[in-house]
C-alpha cells in the first residue's frame, strides 16, 4: 500500500497548473490561465486585423452598396465629417474583419478556459463545443450581413424623396459592425448554455422552464440589434435564435437523462 501511494505521488503533476487533489485550480491560477487565454486571443485578433487591412476596401465597397443603389433614385451619399474619419474607418473595418476571421482561435480560448482539460471527457467537451460554436458564430454574422441591405432600404425609405440623405461613414460602419457581431455572438449563446449544463452549472429543467424569459430576451435583443421599422428583419433573426435555444434545451435534457441513468446504475452496484 505504501509503495502504491508513493508511486501515485511521484506520478502526480508538478508545477504547471498546480491542481490540488480534486483537480481544481486556485483563484490565482485561474487568473493566470485567464491572462494567458486573453493574450492568445488578442494576438489572434491583431494578426487577423493585419489581414483585414488588405481587404478593407472590398469590405467597405460591399457595405456601401445599399447607399449606392439608393443614390440612383434620390440624393443620397456617404460623408466623412472629420479629417481622420477615413483613417479611423479603415482601422475599424480591419479590426472587425480580424475579429471575424480569428473567431476560431478566440472562441476556442473562451471554451478552453471555461472547461479546463482535467479529464479526457472534458477535453472532448471543449473540442465538441468549439466545432459547434465557430460555425454558429459565422452563421450569425452572415445572417446579420444578409439582413443589413433590407434594413437599410426600409429605414432610408422613410426619408422624403425631395430631401437629401447624408450618412456619416462612421455611423454607417458602426451600424453594420454592431449588427454583424451582435448577431454572431447571439447565435453562440446556446452553445454556452449546453456547456454550462455539461459541467453541472445549470440543469435542463432550468433551461426549459426559462423559455418564456428567453423568448422575451431574444425578441428584445433582435429589436435592438435590428432597428428597422418592419418586423420582418426582427423575425428573420429571432426565429433561428429561438430554434437554437430549444435545441440547446433538448441536448441538455438528453445529457441530464443519460447522467441520471449512469448514476442509477452506479447506485445499484453492490458495495
Amino acid at each position: 500500500m505504501t509503495e502504491r501511494i508513493e508511486r501515485e505521488r511521484k506520478a502526480a503533476p508538478r508545477g504547471g497548473r498546480g491542481r490540488n487533489r480534486e483537480g481544481r485550480m486556485s483563484l490565482g491560477e485561474h487568473l493566470v490561465e485567464l491572462r494567458k487565454r486573453l493574450f492568445i486571443a488578442g494576438i489572434a485578433i491583431i494578426a487577423g486585423s493585419v489581414g483585414g487591412f488588405f481587404v478593407h476596401e472590398f469590405v467597405w465597397d460591399a457595405i456601401r452598396v445599399p447607399i449606392t443603389e439608393l443614390a440612383e433614385t434620390r440624393n443620397a451619399s456617404i460623408n466623412y465629417t472629420g479629417m481622420t474619419e477615413a483613417f479611423d474607418l479603415t482601422l475599424q473595418v480591419s479590426v472587425t474583419v480580424g475579429i471575424i476571421i480569428s473567431s476560431p482561435i478566440w472562441l476556442y480560448q473562451i471554451l478552453a478556459f471555461l472547461v479546463p482539460g482535467l479529464t479526457s471527457k472534458e477535453k472532448r467537451y471543449t473540442f465538441g463545443f468549439f466545432f459547434t460554436a465557430v460555425p454558429l458564430f459565422l452563421l450569425g454574422a452572415t445572417a446579420g450581413w444578409l439582413v443589413f441591405p433590407h434594413m437599410a432600404n426600409v429605414l432610408l425609405g422613410f426619408a422624403p424623396e425631395e430631401d437629401a440623405t447624408l450618412l456619416s461613414a462612421r455611423y454607417l460602419l458602426d451600424f453594420i459592425v454592431k449588427l454583424v457581431l451582435a448577431v454572431g455572438i447571439a447565435f453562440v449563446m446556446p452553445v454556452f448554455l449546453v456547456l454550462l449544463n455539461f459541467i453541472g452549472v445549470i440543469s435542463a429543467v432550468a433551461i426549459i422552464k426559462g423559455w418564456r424569459i428567453a423568448i422575451l430576451l431574444i425578441t428584445l435583443f433582435t429589436a435592438i440589434a435590428t432597428p428597422a421599422a418592419d418586423p420582418l428583419s426582427m423575425f428573420l433573426l429571432a426565429i433561428p435564435m429561438v430554434v437554437l435555444y430549444f435545441a440547446a434545451a433538448g441536448i441538455a435534457w438528453l445529457h441530464d437523462r443519460a447522467a441520471a441513468k449512469r448514476l442509477a446504475a452506479l447506485d445499484e452496484l453492490p458495495v
